[in-house]
């Protein structure tokens, strides 16, 4: 854990740095966000001297401290904002889903691969990822060769969208707020959503999470019809209770999310302390981020096929395309923002 929050803590100095020597010495530097530099760090680290074994345990609790964040954020909604852009993507978040879902699995056919490693690229393409792949991991029984070739090919197409997603944005005049419930999404992982959003802004890194959070929110019901799918075909066990099982995959930082906004909304908080939870969750957003990039190895990227990764980017590129036409409809088009 000092590991992740010294690089992400490292990335802000940097930033700190940079900007002062723009400033103080008119030296043309480029301004990058702290959150870029983190994962710039955590490449770095991650494909020179490697993670030592000694810290790959508190590598992985970056999620626990991304989760962590996202709660904290919570109180820089107000709740009826929540429920009214917050209902508007549960909509576009089920197309999403039905059409990511439809497309990664006929692209899964046509490039000829393996009927579970296409399951896994559906599920993790349409949910949250890398996330969703470990859901479903246990409730289909994939092999795992299946695993790590959708997992890295996930983490590629996050890498991908850190640097292009920021760019069109700028490229099409997306305001915050669309720009941050497009790349909630379209973009995968939740980590990688949270930080394409960051980099555009704080407001749209907060709208990326908001519609990520409804995103990730339909994680059990899709990798429970999946399991239920497979173990028709005797290829997985059976869910004998299917309600336990939508609970248990049921991502609970949500309702933390939730019950943090209804309280800041509800004055429950002062000011002072509302300034304490924004602060509190950026510094949870620190080692989040660092974990994205120490997470990341591109030996392990380049040497999985070229087909899953073919199919991950066009799928994800349809994807792209379509939820930015619905998000151009509903928040632009329809000034809803």
């Amino acid at each position: 854990m000092a590991l992740l929050f010294g690089i992400g803590f490292l990335g802000k100095l940097i930033e700190h740095e940079f900007t002062h020597l723009r400033t103080e010495y008119h030296l043309r530097l480029p301004q990058i966000e702290y959150v870029l530099w983190a994962i710039i760090l955590g490449l770095i680290v991650s494909n020179t001297i490697g993670v030592k074994p000694i810290f790959r345990p508190g590598v992985a609790t970056y999620e626990l401290w991304l989760k962590l964040g996202i709660v904290l954020v919570g109180a820089r909604f107000v709740f009826s904002d929540v429920l009214r852009i917050g209902t508007v993507s549960l909509v576009l978040v089920f197309i999403e889903l039905a059409l990511s879902l439809t497309v990664m699995t006929l692209l899964g056919r046509i490039f000829g691969l393996r009927p579970k490693l296409t399951s896994l690229l559906a599920i993790g393409s349409s949910i949250c990822g890398v996330t969703a792949i470990m859901a479903a991991r246990g409730a289909i029984e994939p092999e795992e060769e299946d695993v790590s070739t959708s997992i890295a090919a996930i983490l590629t197409l996050g890498a991908i969208a850190l640097f292009t997603f920021p760019a069109i944005g700028h490229l099409l005049h997306l305001s915050q707020e669309s720009y941050g419930i497009w790349t909630g999404l379209a973009v995968d992982n939740t980590a990688e959503a949270t930080v394409t959003g960051a980099l555009y802004g704080d407001v749209a890194g907060r709208f990326a999470i908001l519609a990520k959070t409804a995103r990730s929110a339909f994680i059990g019901f899709v990798v429970l019809g999946y399991a239920v799918y497979w173990a028709s075909k005797g290829q997985a066990p059976d869910v004998p209770n299917k309600a336990l099982f939508l609970w248990q995959k049921f991502p609970k930082f949500i309702l933390g999310f939730l019950i943090i906004s209804v309280l800041a909304s509800s004055s429950f908080f002062n000011s002072s302390q509302l300034s304490s939870l924004s602060n509190l969750s950026r510094w949870a957003f620190l080692p989040a981020f660092a974990g994205v990039g120490l997470r990341t190895n591109l030996r392990d990227l380049t040497g999985q096929g070229w087909r899953p990764i073919v199919v991950g980017i066009l799928g994800e590129i349809f994807i792209a395309l379509v939820t930015l036409g619905l998000v151009y409809w509903t928040f632009i088009r329809g000034d809803i923002r």
